[in-house]
């Protein structure tokens, strides 16, 4: 038997948001299936009426309350496996599952793959929204196709990797299907035989430290949390959305350039002959580790991290992400794009 959804009004989304920013949903509607999707948009009471989609809200800077008339919580769940083929492993999340918990258990099932990507906050249909990455994986290297609800017609849709134009930090997701589709499911393909990914100087530096034998997958999750948990705030503790900037893409010549004036630089050599630049790197290089403005700030063990610093608004956020970039910009001619969506 069908319910009708419930529509909450005026709903405060602090608790919505990783950075614990103010902002209220003027109505919110929280969906745990396929169905409820499809009867939001056949829901007289919404109409059509703009949505706007969150999932666990840690890639999101509110800055005001939401101006579109309907803010759409994806909760859905469930976890299993799809398909098991001699060369690989077809695993599949819910959107509404927490990734992390969900990557720990594709371990605790002896499907290894997504390792390089524990304790990323967030949910499991958000990541290929952002191709979330880390410590050498990206989320476009295990993608297998996702299913959607489109918000006009109600109609499912099944999307494949080429179908994402997955790019550094983005997807099809971020551009021509914003705000017009819920992703309700994501499959991951999870290549047999496993191989471990330990090029990121970190793992790298582990191994290292750990000799001769080599780790298998749990070990190489558990590197990653102990990797992370030293550098990174939790976002239960601390508010904030991990990674504010992306790390930039330079040319060759400009990182020599760079080199010249700053030989200490971070920086990666890419397969196409570009260069990518550390930008917390550049962030420390320019003073910023600790500095608050208003109460918002840069996180003292990591400075690619901005934190709310207790009843921080957005706009304090975006302020203070305004002149770090002017104040990269100005000493290495280098504009630093962020991550999260501000809204």
């Amino acid at each position: 038997m069908q319910t009708d959804l419930v529509i909450e009004e005026n709903c405060s989304l602090r608790d919505c948001n990783s950075f614990g920013l103010p902002a209220v949903a003027r109505r919110l509607v929280r969906v745990t299936s396929e169905a409820d999707v499809k009867r939001l948009v056949d829901d007289a009471r919404l109409g059509r009426a703009p949505k706007f989609i969150l999932g666990g809200g840690s890639n999101i800077v509110l800055t005001r309350d939401i101006a579109s008339d309907v803010v759409v919580k994806v909760e859905v769940r469930g976890r299993q496996l799809v398909e098991e083929r001699d060369d690989a492993w077809i695993v599949e999340a819910g959107a509404g599952e927490s990734w992390h918990d969900f990557v720990a258990w594709t371990l605790d099932q002896q499907w290894p793959g997504l390792e390089n990507l524990a304790l990323i906050p967030g949910t499991a249909g958000a990541a290929p929204v952002q191709n979330i990455g880390a410590y050498g994986v990206e989320l476009s290297d295990r993608f297998d196709s996702l299913d959607a609800v489109d918000l006009t017609t109600g109609r499912t849709v099944t999307l494949a990797v080429d179908a994402l134009r997955f790019g550094y930090r983005d997807s099809i997701f971020k551009h021509e299907l914003a705000g017009k589709s819920v992703i309700t499911r994501v499959r991951f393909l999870l290549p047999r035989p496993w191989r471990p990914v330990l090029g990121y100087v970190d793992l790298a530096r582990k191994v290292a430290e750990r000799g001769p034998t080599a780790p298998d997958a749990r070990q190489i999750f558990d590197w990653v949390c102990e990797i992370r948990r030293a550098k990174l705030p939790d976002p239960a503790v601390i508010g904030n959305a991990g990674s504010f900037f992306k790390n930039p893409v330079v040319t060759l010549e400009q990182c020599r350039d760079i080199i010249g004036r700053d030989p200490s630089v971070v920086h990666y050599p890419m397969t196409d002959g570009s260069v990518k630049l550390a930008a917390g790197w550049l962030i420390d290089a320019c003073g910023w580790k600790g500095k608050s403005i208003g109460r918002a700030g840069v996180y003292d063990r990591h400075s690619l991290v901005l934190v709310n610093r207790g009843g921080a608004s957005g706009a304090e956020v975006v302020t203070l992400a305004r002149a770090i970039q002017e104040s990269v910009y100005g000493r290495f001619g280098i504009r630093l794009e962020p991550e999260p969506v501000v809204v």
